[in-house]
C-alpha cells in the first residue's frame, strides 16, 4: 500500500475527516460534511444564539438525570393546599398559591440562577440527618412585608396619586428579616405536615442568609429537587423555591417511589383473614426437656462410647416444655392409654426484660 492508493482530498479548515462504516453495498470512506460536523458538535453560526446543540448541550446541560418520585408530587400538592390557608391567616389577605415547576438540576447551577436580593433559609430534616433550602425572592418578601405592615392597602388607595418605586438594589433590613422568619417557620411546619402521611419528619429552621455563598447545603455538582411555588396576593407576589438534595430524600426514597399512598398504608382484609386462619392451623414442635446439665467443653470432647451421664433425681417428675428453645410450660410426666404423657401445670411467660415468669394452674 502506498500513497497513490488514496486520492487527494481537500478538507475545509474547520472540518474533521471521519470515515464512516458503510451499509451492505454502500460506499466505503464517505467523509462527513461541515453541516453534519456542526450538528454533532454544535458549532454552526445558526446555533450561536441557542443554548447549544449536540455534545455541547449534552455536556453542559444543567439538569441531571433522576427517577420520578410520584409521592413527592403528592406531598407538594398537599403542601399547596395547606400553605394557602396558613398564609391567608398569616397575612390577613387573599393568597393564591400554586406550584409552577418541579424538576431536578445541579445545585451549583441553581445558585447561579438565583437573584442576589433573595433570602436563603437553611433548615435541617432531623430524622433524615440532612439539610434543605427555602429561597424567597425579593418580590415575595416585599409583598409579605407590605401586607403585614398594612402597606398593601395604602398602595391600592394611592396607586394613581403616588406611585411607589422599589429600590431592588438595597439589602434587606433587620425588620424585614424579623417579619419573614415567622413565615419560614409556617412553611416548614406545613411541609412536615405534608410529609406526615408518609413518614414522621421535623424540619428545624437553622439560619437565614442573604447571600448564596453562605447557603451551600450540598456540593455544586450534586443533584437537587427544586419545587417552585408562585404566590399571588391581589396581583402582587413572588416565587418561593424549595430545594431538597437527593441525599436528603434518600432515607425515604423507597416511599416516594410509590405510585399511590395506599400502596404502603393500605391493607387487604381478605389476605389478613386468610393468614389468621392459617396461623391457627400451623404445626409447631414442643420439646419435653427432662433435665439439663452444664459441662465443660473438655469433658464433652473426652466422651466416648459407653460413658454414662448422671443427672440429678427429678423431684416430682416435672419437665419443661419448650417451643423453638423458648420455655412455654412446666408439666408433669405420666402415662395415659399406654403412652407417655405430660400434664401442663404452669405457664412460663417471657417478660420485657427477658426473664421467665410462671403462672400456676393449681
Amino acid at each position: 500500500m502506498n500513497d497513490d492508493d488514496f486520492p487527494d482530498t481537500q478538507f475545509p479548515a474547520a472540518s474533521m475527516a471521519m470515515p464512516s462504516f458503510a451499509d451492505d453495498g454502500g460506499e466505503v470512506g464517505r467523509i462527513l460534511n461541515q453541516e453534519e460536523i456542526d450538528s454533532l458538535f454544535g458549532g454552526s453560526p445558526e446555533d450561536a444564539s441557542q443554548s447549544g446543540s449536540g455534545l455541547e448541550r449534552l455536556i453542559g446541560a444543567p439538569y441531571v438525570s433522576y427517577e420520578r418520585l410520584p409521592m413527592l408530587e403528592v406531598v407538594f400538592d398537599r403542601l399547596v393546599r395547606i400553605l394557602t390557608t396558613s398564609m391567608r391567616n398569616f397575612t390577613s389577605d387573599n393568597v393564591d398559591l400554586s406550584m409552577d415547576r418541579l424538576n431536578s438540576q445541579r445545585f451549583g447551577d441553581y445558585l447561579e440562577s438565583v437573584s442576589d436580593r433573595a433570602m436563603f433559609a437553611v433548615f435541617k430534616a432531623e430524622e433524615w440527618d440532612n439539610y434543605g433550602l427555602l429561597v424567597l425572592n425579593s418580590s415575595l418578601i416585599y409583598t409579605v412585608v407590605d401586607a403585614l405592615l398594612g402597606g398593601h392597602t395604602r398602595l391600592q388607595a394611592n396607586a394613581v396619586a403616588t406611585p411607589r418605586v422599589r429600590q431592588d438594589s438595597r439589602s434587606h433590613t433587620t425588620i424585614e428579616r424579623a417579619l419573614i422568619e415567622p413565615l419560614i417557620e409556617i412553611v416548614l411546619n406545613n411541609l412536615a405536615e405534608s410529609f406526615s402521611p408518609l413518614c414522621a419528619v421535623n424540619f428545624r429552621f437553622e439560619r437565614l442568609e442573604l447571600s448564596s455563598r453562605f447557603a451551600a447545603i450540598s456540593r455544586a455538582a450534586n443533584g437537587v429537587v427544586m419545587a417552585r411555588f408562585s404566590v399571588d396576593m391581589a396581583g402582587r407576589g413572588g416565587d418561593m423555591d424549595l430545594i431538597l438534595p437527593h441525599a436528603t430524600l434518600e432515607p425515604v426514597r423507597e416511599t416516594l417511589l410509590q405510585q399511590f399512598m395506599g400502596e404502603k398504608f393500605g391493607h387487604d382484609e381478605i389476605w389478613e383473614s386468610h393468614l389468621a386462619r392459617e396461623l391457627w392451623q400451623t404445626e409447631v414442635t414442643l420439646d419435653a426437656v427432662l433435665e439439663e446439665q452444664t459441662m465443660n467443653l473438655q469433658d464433652i470432647i473426652s466422651l466416648s462410647l459407653g460413658d454414662q451421664l448422671v443427672f440429678r433425681p427429678n423431684s416430682g417428675g416435672r419437665v419443661q416444655l419448650r417451643c423453638g428453645g423458648t420455655p412455654m410450660f412446666t408439666a408433669k410426666v405420666g402415662r395415659a392409654h399406654g403412652h407417655v404423657a405430660v400434664r401442663i401445670e404452669e405457664t412460663t411467660r417471657r417478660t420485657a426484660s427477658g426473664n421467665s415468669r410462671t403462672t400456676s394452674y393449681s
